[in-house]
């Protein structure tokens, strides 16, 4: 499983305001992930606020437009389930280079919550549902949160 080996990474996110935005595609494996996004950023002590998307290729401009609203970081969330044409890897794409291209253009971090999944199960198996082997919501937002916290303190 790819989280064998992942850093434990908590950080005191008092102060930030940190913007979730979620597709609605793939409902119970988008929620598992909301789940554990929220809880970490409760437990961080950051305020949010969530935003639903109609799907991935939508996260990268309302991510864009989170942060050049104010919010110190955005969690982004979505699921892409391989099929049987290229949409997969045109929609896989363009989340990713979007999100990345967010990131870099505004200089404030973005989350990267999106599952890229051959099937449904894999999704369920990282959503952080009850007998799932990850909690990929949760480590999406626990890097929001340390990375936000990681500018503030080389921008001071």
């Amino acid at each position: 499983m790819s989280g064998h080996g992942s850093p434990a990474i908590a950080a005191n996110g008092d102060g930030l305001n940190i913007v979730v935005v979620a597709g609605q595609w793939h409902t119970e494996i988008t929620d598992g992930l909301i789940a554990g996004a929220t809880k970490a950023l409760d437990e961080s002590g950051a305020t949010h606020t969530l935003v639903r998307v109609p799907g991935s290729f939508e996260l990268p401009v309302a991510a864009k437009v989170a942060l050049e609203a104010g919010a110190d970081a955005v969690v982004a969330l979505g699921v892409i389930i391989r099929g049987g044409t290229p949409h997969f890897e045109y929609v896989s794409d363009a989340a990713t280079s979007g999100l990345t291209h967010v990131t870099l253009q505004t200089g404030k971090p973005v989350g990267f919550g999106v599952l890229t999944l051959d099937d449904e199960q894999q999704g369920l198996d990282r959503a952080g549902l009850p007998g799932s082997k990850e909690d990929k919501g949760r480590e999406a937002a626990e890097a929001a949160v340390a990375t936000a916290v990681l500018l503030r303190q080389l921008r001071s």
